[in-house]
């Protein structure tokens, strides 16, 4: 008898077939039946209406720390997501020793937008190796689970405070490999590491892995080589490439012999070049046997930045000292004349490099405010409040967050939601040198809402724009990731597969709106939002999600790398 027995629905498989009436039978948590089934089954149920696809995977994710209070990893699985990896950007908690603690915590706070409060009260932080760090999962999580090994984690524990300013000695670096090694056979996925301007710490100076040399950052990525189902990811300088990026980028991919992964790649028609040469860092790496590939998001990135947090904003030149004071002194800092003149030349200079889009000041929009007095802001621009008061925008800008304890979200002027920008983005998903993801979903917590990108992508780029057919859609949040990541048995729908399924009505999928709760532990706030029209998600065979409700269920699987993946190796290796 058939646990589950899912009838009348349509079904799309993952491989980018078209799309078929078929039954799918499920017993033991695996598909056991695809086509017509007339097998009895303990439930039954009826997906006539509904699309049936395997549950979409988020290679791109910082939800390790939030699986410890929310096992659900909300609000993901509400937008059919059935596995994620977590540890990107070189950002894991573990390995762990306590002297390392405070620090990453910090590190988290501040370039991941995880409030410090949080992470003290929902995890105990008591682990020390990667494999304890795992077991602490097992047998509690809602969908599947997979994380790398991040590289300022590495450093931080094996090099302590020098991991910050300091190049790595040689017996400094032999030890990282040493925890590296173990790490990977407790079960991490892989590898990951940073250059990103972007990436500061809690004390306002770059992550640790930003001080690492080319020499250690390829000697750590040849760790993975030795470790079956193992992989790459990186997040390199913003803006065109140069050689020397890609070279490094190239050299990472051939010394472990494996793919390697970087975000976020996001085309403009502002700036048509740009993803090009961005591009170019895998055909550099083709050339020379390796395998380079870049994430992209579907939808229009869309961003809230505020003074409390910081994030992006201490990128501009010149601001990362000032964004990186005690609240009351930041706050004194920016109702200083000389300190804003200062802040604001940094941001429009030519330094600022691609960040300068954000600093158009007077079509930054007011996302969200706290003080009674600023409710009427809302979706205003600061160019229209300006010409109201007779103040310049950027001034404007800076009285308000002051006025409010520097909460006041913005949301900068982000070209990309023009019709020319969605041809170059549906040119972009379409290139074997990419692949959809980069949600940073668990991350930013009050800026962004790039959880809701599967909803994005089914929704408004192929019902509503018609950009890909929904088959070849369907395939690039399934099967695409799981293949370059060499995740067994999930992405496609076939018989002996993990019965990881989610059911939505494509006449209806979309984004729902953004709202704010103030439901993480401290009683910290996040942003959040529930699509339309996915009705249903099973993982494992089991049901976790039934409408916008998530059932209790925790069916999931910690993955670890070899058991639940297998060695994807690039065309040059060896």
């Amino acid at each position: 008898m058939l646990d589950l027995l899912i009838r009348g629905g349509t079904l799309i498989d993952g491989t980018g077939a078209e799309g078929r009436r078929a039954d799918v039978g499920i017993r033991d948590g695996r598909v056991v039946a695809v086509g017509k089934c007339g097998e009895p089954a303990r439930r039954t149920l009826d997906a006539t209406g509904l699309v049936v696809a395997p549950g979409f995977i988020d290679i791109h994710t910082h939800y390790d720390a939030q699986l410890f209070w929310d096992p659900a990893a909300s609000p993901s699985p509400l937008y059919g997501v059935t596995t994620i990896v977590g540890g990107n950007c070189g950002f894991s908690i573990a390995p762990l020793r306590p002297e390392a603690t405070d620090y990453l915590r910090r590190m988290l706070a501040k370039v991941e937008g995880m409030p410090l409060e949080s992470l003290e009260a929902g995890l105990p932080w008591d682990w020390t190796s990667f494999g304890d760090w795992l077991s602490r999962l097992d047998d509690r999580v809602v969908l599947n689970a997979g994380f790398l090994v991040g590289h300022s984690a590495l450093r931080r524990v094996v090099m302590g405070q020098a991991a910050v300013g300091e190049t790595a000695n040689e017996a400094q670096l032999a030890e990282m490999v040493s925890v590296l090694h173990q790490a990977l056979e407790q079960g991490g996925l892989g590898f990951s590491s940073s250059r990103a301007p972007t990436h500061n710490d809690g004390d306002g100076n770059p992550v640790p892995s930003r001080f690492a040399t080319d020499e250690e950052i390829v000697t750590l990525a040849g760790v993975t080589r030795d470790h079956a189902g193992t992989t790459l990811e990186y997040i390199p300088t913003v803006g065109a490439f140069q050689e020397q990026h890609m070279e490094l980028m190239t050299a990472m991919s051939l010394a472990a012999n494996r793919p390697l992964n970087w975000n976020v790649l996001q085309p403009s028609s502002l700036l048509p070049e740009l993803h090009v040469s961005q591009l170019a860092a895998s055909d550099h790496a083709a050339q020379r046997g390796a395998r380079v590939v870049a994430l992209t998001l579907p939808q229009v990135m869309t961003v809230r930045l505020n003074f409390r947090s910081g994030f992006v904003l201490d990128a501009f030149p010149g601001w990362a000292q000032t964004l990186a004071l005690p609240l009351p002194e930041r706050i004194r800092a920016l109702q200083d004349p000389e300190i804003r003149s200062q802040l604001k030349q940094g941001a429009e200079s030519e330094q600022a490099g691609p960040l300068r889009v954000l600093s158009h000041w007077k079509r930054m929009t007011i996302a969200e405010t706290f003080e009674p007095a600023n409710q009427g802001l809302v979706g205003r621009t600061l160019g229209e409040i300006a010409a109201e008061r007779g103040r310049d925008p950027f001034d404007v800008l800076l009285d308000l967050a002051v006025s409010e304890d520097l909460r006041t979200s913005f949301t900068p002027f982000i070209p990309g939601d023009d019709e020319k920008s969605w041809r170059l983005r549906a040119q972009v998903w379409r290139d074997p040198r990419t692949l959809i993801g980069a949600s940073d979903a668990g991350a930013h917590l009050d800026m962004t809402d790039g959880f809701q990108y599967t909803s994005w992508l089914l929704g408004t780029a192929v019902r509503e724009r018609g950009l890909l057919a929904l088959e070849e859609a369907v395939q690039k949040l399934t099967d695409a990731p799981a293949a370059l990541y060499g995740i067994r048995d999930r992405g496609r729908i076939a018989e002996g597969v993990h019965a990881d399924l989610v059911l939505f009505d494509a006449e209806r999928i979309a984004p729902g709106p953004l709202q704010t709760r103030s439901d993480l532990p401290a009683n910290a706030a996040r942003l959040y939002a529930e699509p339309e029209g996915i009705e249903h998600v099973f993982v494992n065979g089991t049901e976790i999600v039934s409408g916008k409700n998530f059932t209790g269920a925790q069916p999931g699987t910690v993955l670890r790398s070899g058991r639940d993946t297998e060695t994807v190796e690039i065309p040059g290796g060896r």
